[in-house]
């Protein structure tokens, strides 16, 4: 029977020997699990994204010679960096082949590159024309586990379906499409990838394997990396996709094997590697769509950005080796939900909630953040700042009462990144930031004060997601018979920042449900100023937006790390100047 299993992988960045252990533990489930061949995710020896460490001279010599020690007992096709293939180019992002066939070894010295990466990417996230040299050739494994395959490497079929900014000069699918006609028998094409994660791409992932299996008329499958690697996400939801637009998908957020059958998508099988995180994510064993289903029932859900922002920060924590946090709670819709994600991803008997009131706190503010620590099960404690506040105001009030209103009230805050700090420091945590996408867009967030910390969870969601997002986690609570998180007080009130009397958000900013529109628009939309005043936005609203945008440059570059989960985050993906001035212009202002 013609079975290939596909390794979705969680690998940790530079770690060689626990990501070849790891690999070797997969390639165990692949053989339980009925795999003839197994295919691993793009890199998956060193991880993805391993950014500059391919400077290193020697590390990707070492991922070469880990990836062709891994122990298997099966055929399987390795993701790694290559060395150069001569002194004047870059490494190659490639496969090996290593393991037993027919009881006797393959892949001999000179055969044991299957496959370099021809397509490097160089937009939004992606940098890979800085580390890799490109080839000119499609991989193919011949004989592997009695059958022949296609080999490639995540964006090498994206272009094919029309699914990248610009043309390159190759087009790798064509060259497999083109064996195909010379009389080669290929059973399938496979594709070892590290796609990064956002809202709808798995619909888009979708749309380019249907077009792949589609031109090749044979199985395509693909193995994509699962869990985060600093700012990136990866949702795995591998996949096998017939010419008739049959695809089977392996649950997202999950470390696991996909054992795909060629001849039968009924027999295919999922393995989840860690039982506690399959229960966890609760999504179906195997998802089978058929050609008419788009994937849009798979991502794109608040469930799904749960789980996203959720996996993001768990592995941050796990992966740098960071056991335990501390954050702000204020009462706020912001500080309820980043303490929902923290529990969620390190448990809530390692999370600290720190309550800091002012003279400007609301009567709720304190009632609101302990409901939420007890719910949780947060460790909880009440710092006032007022003292230490009064004891600035007497040390700088003369110089506070020249300037700006907005300098006394930045003192409460940086008076707040001071106490979580001190806390995160007095107990080898990491400080959390609980800032949202929509004020850290508007500049409002403060350098020093709450934007202080380690990583910011919900970097990437706007405002109106954050109630989303908190209705999710009560939900969840409801269903596992507990007191929901975030209480009606919390979700109701006016937001504030509580930095000066009555003061309210919409005092300074649009309504949230109007700016998240409006960011939304330009930032992920790229629409101008004048296509959104044309659309039937304010023009004033829409300029004073996009001014406030450009002039905040500053704070987002000294912004902590957060997960992406939209189609453009703030971070690698943004790469707007620091110092400049951009003249917003609509139709009638440019007159």
């Amino acid at each position: 029977m013609r079975t290939v299993s596909l390794l979705q992988m969680d690998p940790k960045v530079g770690d060689l020997g626990g990501n070849a252990a790891r690999i070797e533990g997969l390639l165990r489930q692949a053989e339980a699990s009925g795999g003839s061949v197994a295919v691993s995710t793009e890199l998956a020896v060193c991880g993805y994204p391993p950014r500059d460490l391919l400077l290193e001279s020697d590390f990707v010599d070492r991922a070469m010679a880990m990836a062709l020690d891994i122990s298997a007992t099966m055929p399987a096709l390795i993701g790694t960096p290559l060395p150069p293939e001569s002194a004047r180019q870059r490494p190659g992002n490639g496969v090996v082949r290593v393991g037993r066939s027919s009881g006797s070894l393959t892949g001999q010295t000179e055969g044991q590159v299957v496959a370099r990466k021809q397509l490097l990417p160089t937009y939004d996230v992606f940098d890979e024309a800085r580390y890799f040299e490109p080839a000119h050739r499609t991989g193919l494994a011949r004989s592997c586990g009695g059958m022949t395959f296609g080999v490639t490497v995540c964006e090498d079929v994206w272009q094919s379906a029309g699914q990248t900014p610009s043309s390159y000069q190759q087009d790798p699918v064509e060259h497999i499409a083109e064996w195909g006609r010379q009389g080669v028998d290929i059973d399938a094409t496979v594709n070892l990838s590290a796609s990064p994660y956002h809202s709808q791409k798995f619909q888009t992932r979708l749309l380019v394997a249907r077009h792949v299996a589609s031109v090749l008329q044979h199985p395509f499958l693909l193995a994509n990396q699962v869990g985060g690697n600093d700012d990136l996400l990866f949702d795995g939801r591998s996949l096998a996709v017939w010419p008739s637009g049959h695809a089977v998908v392996a649950p997202a957020w999950q470390e696991g094997v996909l054992t795909v059958h060629l001849d039968d998508p009924e027999l295919c099988t999922w393995t989840a590697s860690n039982a506690d995180d399959a229960l966890a994510h609760g999504e179906p064993v195997l998802c089978h769509l058929s050609p008419e289903e788009d994937g849009s029932s798979l991502d794109g859900s608040i469930d799904d950005l749960a789980h996203a922002v959720i996996t993001g920060l768990s592995d941050y924590c796990r992966k740098s080796g960071i056991q335990s946090m501390v954050l702000g709670l204020s009462g706020g819709i912001d500080s309820a939900v980043a303490a929902c994600v923290a529990s969620a991803a390190v448990g809530s008997e390692h999370v600290t909630g720190v309550a800091m009131p002012s003279r400007f706190s609301s009567e709720h503010s304190l009632t609101d953040a302990e409901h939420t620590a007890t719910a949780l099960g947060m460790t909880y404690a009440v710092h006032p700042i007022d003292t230490m506040h009064r004891a600035v105001e007497g040390e700088l009030g003369g110089v506070l009462d020249q300037g700006h209103a907005v300098a006394g009230e930045n003192v409460q805050a940086r008076l707040r990144g001071l106490t979580v700090m001190a806390y995160a420091n007095a107990n080898g945590s990491m400080a959390v930031t609980t800032g949202n996408k929509s004020e850290i867009a508007q500049g409002y967030c403060t350098l020093y004060g709450d934007m202080a910390g380690g990583y910011a969870p919900l970097a990437d969601v706007y405002k109106m997601e954050v109630y989303a997002l908190a209705e999710w986690f009560n939900r969840q609570a409801i269903a596992a018979g507990r007191t929901p998180p975030v209480s009606a007080s919390t979700l109701e009130k006016p937001p504030s920042a509580e930095l000066a009397p009555n003061q309210q958000d919409d005092q300074t900013l649009p309504p949230y449900e109007v700016l998240d529109e409006v960011l939304r628009a330009h930032i992920e939309g790229g629409l101008s100023a004048e296509a959104m005043v044309a659309s039937g936005m304010d023009e004033a609203m829409v300029l004073d937006v996009l001014q406030r945008l450009e002039r905040n440059e500053h704070k987002r570059w000294q912004m902590p790390p957060g997960p992406r989960v939209s189609s453009r985050a703030f971070g690698q993906g943004w790469r707007r100047p620091l110092a400049s001035h951009h003249l917003w212009r609509s139709s009638q202002r440019s007159r």
